[in-house]
């Protein structure tokens, strides 16, 4: 997910305390979540049919990844849910990287493309997006601690 280290992007204003920098981590990590999950109808690039490769997403900040699954027949939606997503990130420790991976079977062909057709790069596009986001991250965390101190 990340392009350059993570400590190399924040400003130095994050880095005076340890609650600011590691609420512009979790922030950044949820945010790049919200990107990739964006639906096309919705302007972002992920392309949803019954749901399934948007319900595979997990999140681990263990090694190894989860398998693969197939999408189970008979099934015509699925729901998806970010709660558990959120409770990884916001456990995480910012010494830990945050792995973030669809598990559906198909979900590599679709970003990457296969048989002839282009891939469509959700996660490429997202990931792409995070110097920007960290810094966003950043500017929201002052403003926060800035209105703090003047209520």
């Amino acid at each position: 997910m990340a392009q350059g280290s993570f400590s190399a992007k924040i400003s130095s204003w994050v880095k005076e305390t340890r609650e600011r920098r590691d609420a512009v981590y979790r922030g950044s990590a949820q945010r790049i979540v919200e990107i990739m999950q964006t639906p096309r109808a919705a302007g972002g690039n992920l392309r949803i049919d019954s749901g399934f490769l948007r319900a595979s997403l997990t999140a681990t900040t263990g090694s190894g990844l989860p398998p693969s699954k197939a999408k189970p027949d008979g099934v015509e939606a699925f729901p998806y849910d970010v709660g558990p997503i959120n409770l990884v990130i916001a456990g995480a420790e910012i010494s830990e990287p945050i792995t973030v991976v669809y598990t559906a079977n198909y979900a590599r062909p679709r970003e990457y493309g296969a048989r002839g057709q282009p891939g469509d790069r959700w996660v490429g596009l997202a990931a792409q997006q995070w110097p920007q986001v960290v810094d966003q991250e950043c500017a929201k965390a002052k403003a926060s601690v800035e209105s703090r101190q003047k209520g």
